[in-house]
């Protein structure tokens, strides 16, 4: 048996990892926004699930939930990443409340969780920090520029966590899903003041898309046709890659998320390529002597 401490446990694709760790017969540590939502879970497999409710806007609750988590249960062996949420439309459109509830909340709010758990982690001389990021972490497009940019943040941040966790015995995963079939449209996604400017273009057209206003795409059944993600089969490869023990550092699950990762970085990769001569023009002359 395990034990698994998991963010944002409610919803999405960390309800369906929690559910099968459960079936399994593992320990689950969930963190959740709103009282009741793991009633039915908890009814199930009684002491198996630990909750507590965590705001990820708030230093000192992480501080004090990831604590009373380790004290409580003795051990955290996967310690898993995964609230975050979406801001959507155009980077104008958002206020600054907005954008900084969105950073405190995906980059800060899980740097803050990992930090919290590093010196039990440390102490215990194993685990295993599984971030959930996204394939938006490699690419970004008008509509998604803001979550893009967190993602963007835990790719860099978390990169170099892992590095700095490896020497005491602690394994790191980076998760990137595509589009994932959760059931509902936009989910728990914000928005910025949708601007006249912008609704024709990408931008607003997305922003549209996700709140289900398009026509084609306005029900949860249109949604999910156009998303190939299998949630239950994405959480199953976590804890498989859990299981295995080593990995690469990034887990790209979806077609979706291999097709667009591959061109974004091909692209990048070309235009760099492309740059080095000027790279190499640039540096200083007495380099190389």
């Amino acid at each position: 048996m395990q034990t698994w401490f998991i963010t944002g446990a409610s919803g999405g694709l960390a309800i369906h990892l929690t559910r099968k760790l459960l079936e399994r017969g593992d320990r689950v540590a969930a963190t959740v926004r709103k009282a009741g939502v793991l009633d039915e879970l908890k009814n199930t497999y009684g002491d198996r699930l630990w909750s507590a409710y965590l705001d990820l806007t708030n230093a000192a609750q992480i501080e004090e939930v990831v604590t009373r988590a380790f004290t409580e249960l003795g051990t955290v062996d996967v310690f898993v990443n995964n609230a975050a949420y979406g801001l959507y439309g155009a980077v104008e459109e958002a206020s600054d409340a907005q954008m900084e509830h969105e950073f405190h909340t995906n980059v800060l709010g899980s740097l803050r969780a990992a930090r919290a758990a590093m010196p039990f982690l440390r102490k215990q001389g194993h685990g295993h920090l599984v971030q959930l990021s996204s394939s938006a972490g490699h690419y970004s497009i008008p509509g998604m520029g803001l979550y893009c940019s967190t993602k963007w943040a835990v790719e860099g941040a978390f990169e170099a966590f892992a590095k700095e966790a490896a020497p005491f015995g602690i394994r790191s995963t980076m998760v990137e899903p595509g589009g994932i079939r959760t059931g509902f449209l936009g989910g728990n996604a914000a928005y910025g003041e949708p601007m006249d400017v912008y609704r024709e273009q990408e931008a607003g057209q997305f922003a549209r898309m996700m709140k289900g206003e398009l026509p084609g795409m306005d029900t949860p059944e249109a949604f999910n046709r156009a998303v190939v993600g299998d949630p239950e089969k994405m959480a199953q490869a976590i804890i498989d890659r859990s299981d295995a023990g080593e990995g690469p550092l990034r887990l790209a699950l979806g077609s979706d998320a291999y097709a667009v990762m591959r061109e974004s970085l091909l692209a990048r990769l070309a235009a760099l390529e492309a740059q080095k001569e000027l790279a190499y023009s640039t540096d200083a002359d007495d380099v190389g002597v």
